[in-house]
């Protein structure tokens, strides 16, 4: 329960260097994916190339990921790079002082992320899938990298050669409630070198990447669903046979 506590902790403080920014609007993630097997396996691929380099995921098992269609030879052919058996935890080998050194914080841990990062402004999934999206080149920071929802981010942006590098724009406006105020508005990005990907096809890549991280949370949400549906019908079909039952029972009775 402590570690689980710690991860959650930890996550709040993801990519730290500052408060997340909670004006912005999130953009959806598409839900479809989290059924598609494809999608999640592509996720899973995506999580170990990019991600697990600095963060670990130290409550799932590359076992785990057979749930998702994959069998222990795929998982050893392709997603075995920090360790040895399928069976072992999704660590890294990162030495916590270098990681602070680099990056001004220890790179939280991603097993339960997508749980933590739920608010009133959107799912965890919401604000994973927007956050990986709006990265932008800022050279006043240390990593050259700036991003609109977690501004002042310490994490540099890992997905860059297959985006591309963007300015963000910002424009001036007089607020609205305080005519003696402007505000600073982000107004559209700037491409400045294009990326491996096209802009339709990076987001499909994030969505897939992002699927995989909302299902690491929680690995046994479709099952959860599926039993729960059937669950339900179960009772609205006993509660129908009851009540025609107690019909019948009792129809004689004045």
């Amino acid at each position: 329960m402590k570690k689980i506590l710690a991860s959650l902790l930890a996550a709040f403080a993801l990519m730290s260097g500052a408060q997340a920014n909670t004006a912005l609007v999130l953009d959806k993630f598409p839900k479809e994916r989290m059924s598609d097997l494809a999608a999640l396996q592509n996720g899973a691929k995506l999580f170990v190339n990019y991600c697990l380099n600095c963060h670990s995921a130290a409550f799932m098992r590359y076992n785990r990921m057979k749930d998702i269609g994959l069998t222990d030879q795929q998982i050893k052919d392709n997603l075995l790079f920090a360790s040895e058996k399928v069976g072992d935890l999704m660590k890294v080998s990162i030495d916590p002082k270098d990681a602070k050194a680099w990056f001004g914080a220890i790179p939280p841990d991603l097993s339960l992320v997508a749980r933590s990062r739920a608010s009133a402004n959107g799912s965890g999934a919401d604000y994973l899938y927007t956050y990986l999206r709006t990265f932008y080149r800022d050279d006043a920071r240390p990593s050259g990298w700036n991003n609109l929802v977690f501004p002042n981010v310490g994490m540099p942006h890992v997905l860059w050669e297959l985006q591309g590098q963007r300015a963000a724009k910002f424009v001036q406006e007089q607020d609205p409630h305080d005519p003696k105020k402007t505000i600073h508005k982000f107004d559209g990005f700037e491409q400045l070198t294009p990326g491996t990907l096209k802009p339709q096809e990076f987001d499909s890549q994030v969505a897939d990447l992002v699927s995989f991280l909302q299902w690491m949370g929680e690995p046994v949400q479709g099952q959860r669903v599926r039993i729960g549906v059937g669950v339900l019908i179960f009772l609205a079909i006993f509660s129908f046979i009851a009540w025609r039952l107690n019909a019948s029972f009792w129809k004689d009775v004045k």
